[in-house]
């Protein structure tokens, strides 16, 4: 088995690993480190929480140590990208945590927050700028920085950089950097344009992959809810009855959406707030603080936010609107079941929405099993890949078209959701809970067959 030192790396940087806690490297930190320590550009395909920031960062920070060179007004030494202010904040934590005590000096950069402190700090003199994308180039376009002397570049999460359309930005920064450089890209996944960006940016470089075979943790316990459109809010509040929800991830499509929902959660007396791309830096910090300390107990996100929420001990992700893709899937339900620690991830799906479903389980690669056991159950129509039946968003309405009618009795799809023989697992513990028929207290109860009285035709449902 490597250890840290093992690697090569000085002792100031084996000193701090040891305060930390780490005893040996990751998968990812085992095969990239070596790379970079060498001087290689890198690929590196790794799932979030596998420990990728601190295999990029080490290799720069024991550079930064042995040229022991002091800073220069407005030229670092090294730029870390990363898609969102969070992220770039996790990053800027995890150096400070690598540095103390050492003369390597670092500042984070990012919108929504006063340009006279950056600039402050950029003209003092760091040796690492770590920025989104949009604030590094306003930096640029000012003069308040300069690329002359930059030897490694970093982006970080190189596909949700793509998704929210820096690439031209990226682009731009790469060109005024140095020929002569060190160029790392991580990505969660190896779509055709994030190699295309590789092609690009990276001369001749290693590839590194890790924990790819299962795309997601093994600590999550995945489970699908059907219901009506109606009745997801019903469902939910029904959940959240529950006192083993105790730190709740919940994820909607839309930015309206998130808002919508956390104030009908907060109607109903849960301690909760939302986190999008809309709220000031200051208030997206003010949340992630008070969910971490547990002043709030549900926190409502969109996706473009998923990766920039560093919190332990979220016991349960609660995919109210499902995602639109697979990798979507990944990125949210990563922010449980970390560590070691164990998670559910729960799936709200819709009439209309099982090809999603079936995207998600192609992805991770395994089946998703049904949750059947609540008061909102409702079968799920079969999904028709040839037919005309077209996807809805966020499910609910009229069909699309064709001549499927709702109401009446309606059979699975051939070889479709079925209950496991025995039964279903076991749930976590204290399990989900059931309402009792006489309108009485909630109480646990033992999975049993489901009886789903004919529905009228769902509501229709406006477009978020």
């Amino acid at each position: 088995m490597t250890t840290f030192d093992m690697l090569g790396l000085a002792q100031p940087l084996l000193n701090a690993i040891q305060k930390l806690g780490y005893t040996n490297p990751t998968q990812i930190q085992d095969t990239a480190i070596p790379h970079l320590m060498n001087g290689f550009d890198l690929m590196g395909v790794a799932q979030t929480g596998g420990g990728k920031t601190a295999a990029f960062l080490l290799p720069i920070i024991h550079r930064l140590i042995e040229e022991n060179e002091k800073t220069v007004a407005a030229k670092p030494r090294c730029i870390i990208l990363a898609p969102t202010r969070e992220l770039a904040q996790q990053i800027g934590n995890a150096v400070r945590d690598f540095t103390k005590g050492e003369k390597v000096f670092h500042t984070v950069i990012f919108g929504g927050s006063p340009y006279k402190q950056q600039l402050q700090q950029l003209q003092r003199g760091v040796h690492i700028v770590v920025a989104t994308p949009g604030r590094l180039m306003d930096h640029m376009e000012r003069g308040s920085i300069k690329f002359d002397d930059v030897h490694t570049l970093v982006l970080d999460e190189a596909d949700r950089m793509l998704d929210m359309g820096f690439i031209h930005d990226v682009k731009k920064i790469a060109a005024l950097m140095p020929q002569q450089r060190q160029t790392v890209m991580f990505s969660a996944t190896m779509s055709k344009a994030v190699r295309q960006l590789a092609q690009g940016l990276l001369h001749k470089p290693k590839e590194v992959e890790a924990a790819r075979e299962n795309s997601v943790a093994n600590t999550i316990d995945h489970r699908v809810m059907h219901m009506k459109q109606k009745d997801k809010s019903k469902l939910l509040s029904h959940l959240l009855e529950d006192p083993t929800l105790k730190k709740v991830l919940i994820f909607t499509r839309t930015k309206a959406m998130a808002d919508r929902l956390c104030d009908n959660l907060k109607e109903g007396g849960h301690k909760v707030d939302a986190i999008h791309g809309d709220r000031q830096q200051s208030a997206r910090q003010r949340v992630l603080r008070a969910f971490r300390s547990g002043n709030i107990e549900l926190l409502v996100a969109t996706d473009v936010a998923a990766r920039g929420i560093d919190v332990a001990d979220i016991s349960h992700v609660i995919n109210y609107d499902m995602p639109l893709e697979g990798d979507s899937y990944v990125h949210r339900i990563g922010r449980t079941g970390r560590a070691g620690q164990t998670g559910v991830a729960l799936s709200f799906c819709t009439d209309g929405e099982s090809d999603l479903l079936q995207v998600i389980e192609r992805t991770i690669k395994q089946r998703v099993e049904v949750e059947a056991d609540h008061p909102f159950h409702a079968e799920p129509l079969p999904f028709k890949s040839g037919g005309n039946q077209k996807r809805r968003f966020g499910g609910g309405g009229k069909p699309a078209g064709g001549n499927r009618k709702f109401g009446g009795a309606r059979k699975k799809p051939d070889g479709g959701f079925k209950k496991a023989e025995g039964g279903f697992k076991k749930r976590t513990e204290g399990g989900f809970k059931k309402k009792a028929a006489d309108g009485g207290n909630f109480k646990k109860t033992a999975a049993k067959s489901n009886h789903r009285k004919n529905g009228s035709a769902p509501a229709k449902r406006r477009a978020a």
